[in-house]
């Protein structure tokens, strides 16, 4: 496994989102040795769903207003339906997408995570997958969209649904060892 303790990612996350899409990746990174860090819109513990269940919470290690984009080398975004339509409508949050995007940095995205980048108008001529409820979105923001289980565009690397996640965080974690290579 490659060792990316030199690495600082940053996941942006609220209330709602997909449990597994945050803690797997999370932890598989954190296995490898990178920094990781959770904003949010604010510092309370945030709740998991597990599908339309309530799930485990988690404390934001700070809030969107706190981040410096340049501080990362990467940025997660988890699905569940709640989490990503809730950061779009917050300014900042849309900030942050955005200067990930236009800094090249590595930027995975999961299941209704891309909304977020759409929002942010990143998404033009890039080609990704995501929760099939928001491809018309993407589309419509300008992406190509394809229905595999997981897709590396550049710096832009994104996966359908829980069941990719494996592939998903393999993806990651590998686009952030040749970045560190």
């Amino acid at each position: 496994m490659p060792d990316l303790k030199d690495t600082h990612v940053l996941i942006l996350a609220t209330d709602g989102f997909e449990q597994s899409e945050l803690f797997q990746p999370r932890q598989a990174l954190i296995d490898a040795g990178a920094q990781v860090t959770l904003a949010s819109l604010k510092t309370d513990p945030i709740q998991g769903m597990e599908k339309d269940e309530k799930g485990d919470t988690i404390t934001p290690d700070l809030t969107v207003d706190e981040v410096a984009s340049a501080d990362y080398d990467a940025l997660l975004l988890p699905g569940g339906v709640a989490n990503p339509d809730t950061l779009r409508t917050n300014d900042r949050a849309v900030e942050i997408a955005g200067e990930f995007m236009d800094d090249g940095k590595i930027v995975a995205a999961i299941c209704h995570g891309p909304w977020l980048l759409a929002e942010a108008d990143v998404v033009d001529g890039r080609t990704l997958t995501s929760w099939p409820s928001i491809r018309t979105d993407l589309a419509n923001a300008g992406a190509e969209v394809v229905d595999e289980e997981v897709v590396v565009d550049g710096n832009l690397i994104t996966s359908r649904k829980p069941d990719d996640i494996p592939a998903f965080n393999r993806a990651i974690i590998e686009a952030l060892a040749s970045v560190d290579a």
